[in-house]
């Protein structure tokens, strides 16, 4: 039986980001990003200035405005930071996102792809992956759905689809905007 989603009501919202590892250890968090879209298909976020906290307890702050998208059923999500010298974007991959009580929660599995404003990209922590992977024990299905989130994520940086569409960003962020200084 699939558990029951809680329903932010409106654009505004504020939620918690929580990353896990596959063990089910604490990773990382986010305090307080703004809902700006919900729907079947995606949930879109922004946020600035905000708290993070890793597992070790040590804790920083963003030093620029991000719009955060969560689609549904894919593994990997995507971090837009708005910078004076273009968008950069940090696609954690990861199983896919589920969200209840205004907390969105996901396993992130080690592997990142780092993109540049001029779209060209690397693929981070390739290292981790295989050490977690060995040491956790990642099951075949797991390891096969984070290569595929992988090649999901180029594909559409290729294909400037989703947040990697020219204006994507810009328009999340104007909303952002708006509903943080209404």
């Amino acid at each position: 039986m699939r558990r029951k989603e809680s329903v932010m009501t409106s654009p505004g919202t504020p939620f918690r980001i929580e990353s896990y590892k596959h063990d089910q250890l604490f990773h990382r968090s986010w305090d307080k990003t703004l809902m700006l879209h919900l729907s079947d298909a995606v949930l879109i976020g922004g946020n600035d200035n905000v708290r993070v906290t890793e597992s070790d307890g040590r804790e920083w702050r963003t030093r620029e405005p991000a719009i955060c998208t969560f689609g549904r059923g894919q593994w990997f999500n995507t971090i837009a930071m708005i910078r004076t010298d273009g968008i950069y974007y940090y696609c954690n991959i990861g199983s896919p996102f589920s969200l209840r009580n205004d907390v969105v929660t996901y396993i992130d599995y080690d592997l990142d792809v780092k993109v540049y404003p001029d779209m060209s990209y690397t693929i981070l922590d390739k290292e981790e992956f295989a050490l977690h992977s060995r040491r956790m024990q990642y099951p075949q299905e797991v390891i096969d759905m984070v290569y595929k989130g992988v090649q999901e994520v180029v594909t559409w940086i290729q294909e400037r689809r989703g947040p990697f569409h020219p204006g994507f960003v810009d328009r999340w962020y104007e909303r952002y905007l708006h509903l943080r200084n209404p």
